[in-house]
């Protein structure tokens, strides 16, 4: 099984040269550290950075650079710092290309549930309703099972609902899946060690299964 680590390397893959990617909070923000060099990829922080960079070494954080979720980060050469206001009319006006975001469930049509727990206190939504409204590709980072052992990946959300029918990709620490139109996860790629058996056993949803299905590729 992957660690952390591991699913933003797989999803670091996915980032296409010269394009927009907004980077959510959690998993998403490690994707910085792995994206391909020679890339002209830009990351926007919805909290307003244009042209961020890879999280600082330990001793080089600069406590006025941070990102969505209040994590220190750096600035690329050329790099644009604005208002909230002015990031968000990026965001609704389909600038971003990719946007990698979080989640506590996902279900087989591909509505995403990541910003409330009942019952649990929360500041707000913040941008993700946005995000996934607006964003031309989206693609989960998250565990494939919660820490009781039960599916994140469900015929249906049970939480709260971000978005509706608009995640295309998910990386777990388990496989590579996408949703297909109709309903279901179709398996792409296993982690390397992972059974088939292991991925049906870890998915509620609907999984489709399609002749042999190849080990994740990471470095």
């Amino acid at each position: 099984m992957l660690d952390k680590t591991g699913i933003a390397k797989r999803i670091a893959k996915e980032v296409k040269d010269g394009t927009y990617v907004n980077l959510g909070i959690g998993i998403p923000t490690l994707v910085a550290n792995y994206i391909p060099q020679g890339f002209n990829v830009v990351l926007q922080s919805e909290n307003g950075i244009l042209g961020m960079g890879p999280f600082p070494y330990e001793g080089e954080e600069d406590a006025d650079l941070i990102n969505a979720g209040k994590q220190t980060v750096t600035l690329l050469k050329g790099a644009s710092i604005f208002d909230s206001a002015l990031s968000f009319g990026m965001i609704r006006a389909q600038k971003v290309d990719l946007t990698i975001l979080g989640a506590m469930e996902v279900s087989e049509h591909g509505d995403i549930a990541n910003w409330k727990i009942p019952g649990k206190m929360v500041k707000g939504m913040g941008g993700a309703m946005d995000l996934v409204a607006s964003a031309k590709n989206i693609i989960v980072a998250m565990q494939h099972v919660n820490k009781a052992g039960e599916s994140k990946l469900l015929p249906k959300c049970e939480l709260p609902l971000t978005g509706i029918r608009c995640v295309k990709k998910i990386v777990t620490e388990l496989a590579v899946l996408d949703i297909v139109e109709g309903g279901g996860f179709r398996l792409l790629e296993r982690a390397p060690g992972v059974s088939v058996e292991q991925i049906k056993n870890a998915t509620a949803g609907r999984l489709i299964v399609e002749g042999e299905v190849p080990e994740m590729k990471i470095d």
